[in-house]
């Protein structure tokens, strides 16, 4: 039996057919429609549709980022569409003819890394994405943790600071603001305005005028010691804000997806640095390990078609390899 993963982005729409161990079997992928939500909605049905051509298939999960309600069916609000309360689990359905859950992006990527990637021989695991923000899930004793209402495993809006740098939520200080890619480009551009070790990186920002992911990426790679300094910052936070999440959650495993976490040790080891530093009694109880997430882009459709499988069987699947 194959499940149906629908990952609705900012820019494009991705989907896959998956099947039981969370091979991607078939999948597709279209720019995100703009200007209307129902683009979006007739998108998401004709690329079921397709995928699910000739094949059996137990159910459809779609992820998106922002806050899903506790039944998986309707998403309170989305940042990247003008989704505020929308019933996308029953507007979908009336087209579909197939189980569908409506889940958060990141809790997806986390299922996924959960079942078949860097988590899977761990019950308690906690995965942060570093992207443009900072996404984040939690799994404890096998399951996903969601909260009462849903909106439950917002990571980066862990506070760190209070009255810290302002934050799109609303509130000052967040993990998102210190530790996010964003964050990285503050920070480089930061080190650029120093000179010194920043030197690199004011010539790499003179010749466009900005300073672009790619460019800090580049100069990482190269062992660029403005670019390395701005990456240890950021590490810093993430350290920091693992203690706090460890002291309430203690995890097995910490696991770093999204786009600067494909630069692996480099970052892990500052963060594991920091997290000890800040641990509490640290020495007395056992650490967790620390690892980069493994399906990278695959994260969000292998995870958001597994869950679908999970509700359709009623069932936490245990029997992971």
């Amino acid at each position: 039996m194959h499940a149906i993963g629908i990952d609705i982005g900012g820019t494009k729409i991705a989907g896959a057919l998956v099947d039981d161990d969370g091979v991607i079997v078939n999948e597709a992928r279209v720019a995100t429609p703009t200007g209307s939500t129902q683009l979006i909605e007739d998108t998401v049905v004709d690329m079921v549709t397709q995928l699910a051509s000739g094949r059996l298939v137990e159910g459809v999960g779609v992820a998106a980022a922002g806050f899903i309600d506790a039944a998986q069916s309707t998403v309170y609000y989305a940042p990247n569409i003008n989704w505020r309360n929308e019933p996308f689990q029953s507007r979908l359905s009336a087209r579909i003819d197939l189980p569908i859950i409506i889940e958060n992006d990141a809790n997806a990527a986390g299922w996924a890394e959960f079942r078949f990637g860097a988590g899977r021989l761990v019950s308690d695991m906690v995965m942060l994405t570093i992207g443009t923000g900072v996404g984040g899930a939690f799994v404890t004793e096998d399951r996903l943790f969601r909260g009462g209402f849903g909106a439950g495993a917002e990571l980066g809006h862990l506070r760190l600071i209070p009255d810290g740098l302002p934050c799109g939520c609303g509130q000052h200080g967040c993990l998102e603001q210190y530790a996010s890619g964003r964050a990285l480009l503050r920070m480089a551009n930061e080190f650029a305005d120093a000179g010194g070790i920043g030197q690199a990186l004011a010539e790499r920002r003179s010749i466009s005028g900005i300073l672009s992911g790619h460019d800090v990426a580049e100069l990482i790679g190269e062992g660029d010691g403005g670019a390395l300094a701005a990456l240890r910052q950021l590490g810093n936070w993430l350290g920091q804000g693992c203690a706090t999440l460890g002291a309430v959650l203690d995890p097995q495993l910490f696991v770093f997806g999204g786009g600067v976490a494909q630069v692996g040790e480099l970052l892990l080891e500052p963060i594991r640095h920091s997290y000890l530093e800040h641990l509490p009694a640290r020495g007395y109880h056992p650490e967790p390990e620390f690892r980069i997430a493994e399906l990278v882009n695959d994260a969000g459709v292998v995870g958001a078609a597994d869950l679908a499988r999970v509700s359709a069987r009623r069932t936490v699947p245990r029997n992971r390899a």
